[in-house]
């Protein structure tokens, strides 16, 4: 009988790190809800309680402790390797695309995410701290804007409320706004509504880091209309990136989804004239821009934001998916805001 590995990392970091595997593979939410939901119970009991009640067999006595994820709680208090981390270990631990490292070594932070707060699946801190294990400095928090109601849009008040939380997460982090250490900004996906104006009043907006503007809504829209729509929130003094331009699917549970129509010379016209990157919308059922739309960018001379759109902490590494397609596409790292500092990021998303 082979011996079990052994294992330091501790129950709250087992169950945490099967997440985020999950997460990562772009597995079912309800296949990770309980891992989550765990690991936030061991966390709050603290670890001798953990060791105790493992040793005892009593940790699904805990809210949010089942079977599967106590066994996986109870091989690491014992310092044992949990034979579920290492079936996802072998299985989804591996690179997920081939090429792209050079870019992916290059990026500071990442300028599209979600938490809990929207329509993402884990609280502000879990992508916080999710984010400084995968090496970056910066992530920005972009929860959607009222419109959006499926999604959980975030209305001013809410949205005030929300600052003052990545104002104690940043405490509680330790980073100095002026200086070194990891650091959440302040930010939103706004709704680009049908006229080209943005879905959040410009004094919310003024408050915020960066802001990517992206369009959800009457994505059939005749081609004139919707250039129309894209120039005039490009043109927005607030707006730094703007988001899956074309908003199409290739793949994935939500089925395919056709690109939408404008005339995207225009449109990346407008970015070069305001100073406006062109989000590489990393998530695989994305791949937004296509292909000859972000040559055509490149080309043009836009400035680019590689983003993963996480909705989940495991889905902040599918970065590495547009930064194969940069470096594919031969963009420079230095025209990829998100390689740049943060100060010189700050710098440069604030309206002149």
């Amino acid at each position: 009988m082979t011996e079990p590995q052994t294992y330091d990392g501790g129950p709250v970091t087992a169950l945490r790190r099967i997440a985020f595997l999950l997460e990562r593979a772009r597995e079912d939410t309800y296949k990770i809800k309980a891992y989550r939901a765990a690991a936030a119970a061991l966390l709050a009991v603290g670890e001798d309680e953990v060791v105790r009640r493992a040793a005892a067999g009593t940790l699904t006595e805990l809210d949010g402790v089942g079977k599967s994820t106590a066994e996986v709680a109870t091989s690491a208090a014992r310092g044992e390797v949990p034979a579920r981390l290492a079936q996802l270990e072998a299985k989804h631990a591996g690179p997920l695309v081939r090429g792209g490292e050079v870019v992916r070594a290059a990026l500071r932070g990442d300028l599209h995410s979600h938490s809990d707060w929207s329509d993402g699946g884990s609280p502000i801190e879990e992508m916080a701290m999710t984010a400084i294990e995968l090496g970056h400095d910066y992530l920005v928090l972009t929860d959607h804007s009222p419109r959006l109601t499926v999604a959980h849009g975030l209305t001013a008040e809410r949205l005030a409320r929300q600052l003052d939380v990545v104002d104690a997460v940043n405490d509680h982090l330790g980073g100095d706004a002026d200086g070194d250490g990891f650091r959440l900004l302040k930010g939103i996906e706004v709704d680009i509504l049908d006229d080209g104006r943005l879905d959040q009043t410009d004094r919310m907006l003024g408050r915020l880091d960066v802001r990517v503007a992206s369009v959800h809504s009457k994505l059939a829209m005749e081609a004139p209309a919707m250039t129309r729509r894209m120039v005039a929130a490009v043109a927005n003094p607030w707006t730094n990136v703007l988001g899956h331009c074309t908003g199409r699917l290739v793949t994935g549970g939500r089925g395919t989804r056709a690109a939408s129509s404008f005339d995207a010379r225009a449109v990346f016209e407008a970015c070069v004239e305001h100073d406006v990157a062109v989000e590489i919308n990393a998530r695989p059922e994305r791949r937004d821009p296509p292909t000859r739309l972000l040559e055509l960018a490149r080309d043009i001379g836009c400035l680019f934001s590689i983003d993963s759109d996480a909705h989940a902490p495991g889905q902040l590494d599918l970065q590495v998916h547009g930064c194969q397609r940069a470096e594919a596409a031969g963009i420079p790292p230095d025209r990829i805001v998100n390689t740049w500092t943060r100060d010189r990021l700050l710098s440069w998303a604030q309206p002149v």
